[in-house]
């Protein structure tokens, strides 16, 4: 697991445009209690596999490269790690950049997670762009967008805080 200063990851993407809108920074969180049949990134399941890394040093590597519009948290699961994902996306926003962020829970079970952990809940706060739910293989679907089943949703994080219910996500 994470603290506020290390994030256990997979790997990163420097540069990627199927991980959110725009031109984003990935970065592939290690663990995951998903599971999910036919998993885009089974490698990243175990809990105790990838590299730990500092959030200083994830920082650097984003500061290299003034055409990001965000960063995207992936996984494993991103949720697992919410200190540490909580004090990057706190950090990323002060350089003016958005967050996506990819989980397997839903909406709702964030919501309810939430109450309980204010990391989470921060997390939460910070995040743009949710993309929720587990991948389901017999509702897979290639041509969506950010995503590989149609039972994940694209909720915009803002416009859901403000209207108090679910918002969908629609690019500009």
């Amino acid at each position: 697991m994470s603290t506020a200063d290390t994030l256990r990851i997979a790997g990163i993407m420097r540069e990627s445009i199927v991980d959110g809108p725009g031109i984003r920074f990935a970065i592939f969180c290690q663990g995951c209690p998903h599971r999910c049949p036919d998993c885009h990134n089974p490698e990243t399941h175990d809990f105790n596999g990838g590299t730990q890394v500092s959030i200083q040093r994830i920082l650097a590597a984003i500061d290299e490269n003034p055409l990001l519009k965000g960063v995207t948290f992936s996984g494993g699961e991103p949720t697992c790690q919410a200190e540490g994902f909580a004090a990057l996306a706190k950090a990323v926003k002060a350089r003016g950049m958005d967050i996506t962020l990819f989980s397997g829970y839903t909406f709702e079970q964030l919501e309810e997670r939430a109450k309980e952990e204010p990391a989470l809940a921060e997390l939460l706060e910070l995040t743009d762009l949710l993309i929720d739910g587990p991948f389901v293989k017999a509702r897979k679907d290639l041509t969506l967008q950010f995503r590989g089943s149609s039972n994940q949703r694209l909720i915009d994080m803002n416009a859901t805080r403000q209207a108090g219910k679910i918002v969908l996500w629609h690019q500009d």
